[in-house]
């Protein structure tokens, strides 16, 4: 049985790591950490969990930690984690981080995208970006992983199979995302007051978002030019949840077998990866209405002729494909066992 710490568990990535590996059969959850609720039940911040652990957050504690556990998740806020990975890696455990303090191979890139000096570069050749579709061996020999941002990882699993395959330009990606609230974390803001989010559809970060720097990194590494890519986020009215739809424009004329190609090409075989693409009934394309407490991703696409367009679509809930879900299934790989494990979940219809 491995023993895992979670550090900064109050949070909705921390909640969804703890309600994911309370019920795994493989591992135990034996400390969260949490500064400003340091002798709670952890049910007090995820009542979801009442009746489930009778854990208490406790403060954070390098010595403890290194007593208790063999792998640790960092869920704490980006630039939390640069500087406490390497103390928990001297101490001999291996960590996930859900930050994005490791995501990116090169250091100038963090200057870009998140206005920082990285104090570790070191350490992010030695990281494994945490898709396991992509990176799957490398998982299962890390030590420090680093998770996918969430809005990045919808982005790459819509556009791997047509970039890799040689599709489409790559100069010229254009990724609209629909965000729930939920991808704003649990710290309440001005933006994510209930009255002022609502009924709207707010465009946020319209250019220069910092995921791209994730998303070019990853479909840069599989085309044979750099890829670059244009990304608009919009905040929608749902909680959970992210649908990308991906314009691009292919280099010669493609037919739909050609895509299905490239699909099953990339994603055979793949456990949380489904192609979404049917003629009648209300879900013809991924909506992430379906996916909501799951670990799957739902692909679709469709061919425009007429303005020469390959549209891609992805669907995953933002707090498990795209954030703890996608970190216990590289736990799966790291532990060596089957990486559905903890994961084998439907989502609610109706919803």
């Amino acid at each position: 049985m491995m023993r895992i710490g979670i550090i900064g568990g109050t949070g909705y990535v921390g909640g969804e790591l703890l309600r994911l590996i309370l019920l795994h059969p493989q591992v135990e959850v034996t400390m969260v950490t949490s500064r400003q609720s340091a002798g709670e039940y952890v049910f007090n911040s995820h009542p979801n969990l009442r009746g489930l652990t009778q854990l208490k957050f406790v403060p954070q504690d390098i010595a403890e930690l290194q007593k208790n556990c063999d792998l640790i998740f960092t869920a704490t806020p980006h630039g939390g984690s640069v500087n406490l990975v390497p103390t928990l890696l001297e101490a001999g455990l291996k960590v996930i981080d859900m930050s994005a303090d490791f995501r990116l191979k090169n250091p100038a890139d963090y200057e870009t995208w998140y206005g920082w000096k990285h104090a570790n570069p070191d350490l992010l050749k030695e990281a494994a970006y945490g898709m396991p579709e992509l990176h799957r061996e490398e998982i299962k020999k890390a030590r420090l992983v680093a998770c996918p941002g969430c809005m990045a990882s919808a982005a790459i699993f819509a556009l791997v199979p047509i970039i890799k395959a040689g599709l489409v330009e790559t100069n010229r990606v254009v990724v609209d995302l629909k965000v729930g609230s939920s991808g704003g974390g649990s710290k309440p803001t001005s933006a994510s007051h209930h009255p002022e989010r609502f009924g709207g559809v707010r465009p946020y970060k319209v250019t220069g978002h910092r995921h791209i720097g994730e998303v070019e990194q990853e479909l840069s590494a599989l085309s044979s030019e750099p890829v670059t890519v244009s990304f608009t986020p919009h905040a929608v009215n749902m909680v959970r949840g992210i649908l990308a739809t991906a314009y691009t424009f292919p280099t010669q004329p493609i037919a739909a077998k050609d895509v299905w190609k490239a699909l099953r090409s990339t994603y055979e075989g793949e456990p949380f990866i489904r192609f979404v693409k049917y003629q009648k009934g209300m879900y013809q394309l991924p909506d992430p209405k379906v996916t909501l407490g799951t670990n799957f991703c739902d692909i679709g696409f469709e061919i425009d002729t007429r303005t020469n367009r390959l549209l891609m679509f992805s669907a995953i809930d933002n707090m498990v494909k795209g954030a703890s879900g996608q970190g216990v299934q590289c736990l799966n790989l790291m532990m060596g066992i089957d990486e559905t494990t903890g994961l084998k979940s439907t989502g609610f219809h109706p919803m």
